[in-house]
């Protein structure tokens, strides 16, 4: 079932771009969503064009293209952009001398294939902490960035998401870690990715889709339709993973099209 705004599904139909959430809106840990194969095959078929969109950045693109190959869609390089992408690209253009990485293996490699000047291990000449979704968390990283911050450092997270969903639940995401060590140093950092449109517009110089073709669809208001509303194009939040109906009513955030899942709003679009 899917709820919409008057004329905004009969809209949606006229949308060639499609930029998909992953975690929570086409699968769960390794279980993936009924109707998202039949959905991206449509999406092929009416001549269009989805990119994956992910503030997850504990992952590099080789790990989701290698997760989405084993629960079998096809996938390279070009069908994703990921907070880190945009946020590489924001470092590169302040010219720090020395970013100290907060975060997972790959999200360090993700940062030196940029080129950036990374180190993940307290020192001298370090003028920014960049921080990721780090699922390899340890105390030490904790005690550097304190100190780190204490000293003045510029701070730039990739993500303001709270939680990642799992199969069991929720796990602390890059927003709660910023939260907890805010409680330490009171400063919080400058979120990259989702809601910030960056996402949106880079994908939409990529492909040549303007704003009218293109939808965001995601499970989080906060993150995924605040991005759709803050790069101008359309919006559809899905209730399979974070967000709930009743979420909806609290938030100064709307979506222009509410589905259960991704299976409900493939059948609509092909009927």
């Amino acid at each position: 079932m899917c709820w919409y705004k008057e004329d905004m599904m009969s809209g949606l139909k006229n949308k060639k771009l499609f930029l998909l959430d992953m975690d929570g809106t086409i699968y769960i840990d390794n279980e993936l969503f009924d109707g998202t194969q039949e959905f991206l095959d449509y999406i092929k078929n009416i001549g269009g064009r989805y990119i994956f969109l992910t503030n997850n950045s504990s992952k590099s693109v080789k790990k989701y293209i290698e997760k989405l190959c084993s629960l079998g869609i096809n996938a390279d390089r070009e069908d994703f952009l990921t907070s880190t992408n945009v946020t590489a690209l924001y470092l590169k253009n302040k010219g720090y001398k020395k970013i100290y990485a907060f975060g997972t293996k790959a999200f360090k490699e993700q940062l030196s294939e940029a080129q950036l000047p990374i180190v993940d291990r307290r020192e001298e000449g370090i003028d920014c902490l960049c921080m990721g979704f780090d699922t390899e968390l340890n105390f030490q990283k904790l005690e550097d960035a304190c100190i780190l911050l204490n000293q003045g450092v510029d701070y730039i997270a990739t993500n303001i998401d709270r939680v990642c969903p799992t199969w069991y639940g929720f796990v602390p995401d890059c927003g709660s870690v910023s939260q907890m060590l805010c409680n330490a140093t009171g400063r919080m950092p400058k979120f990259i990715g989702k809601p910030e449109p960056d996402m949106v517009e880079l994908a939409m110089k990529k492909t040549g889709f303007g704003r009218e073709e293109t939808a965001v669809v995601g499970d989080r208001l906060y993150t995924d339709i605040a991005c759709g509303v803050n790069a101008g194009v359309s919006t559809v939040f899905v209730l399979s993973g974070e967000g709930k109906m009743e979420d909806i009513e609290k938030s100064d955030v709307k979506p222009e099209v509410v589905c259960k899942n991704i299976r409900d709003l493939y059948n609509y679009l092909i009927h």
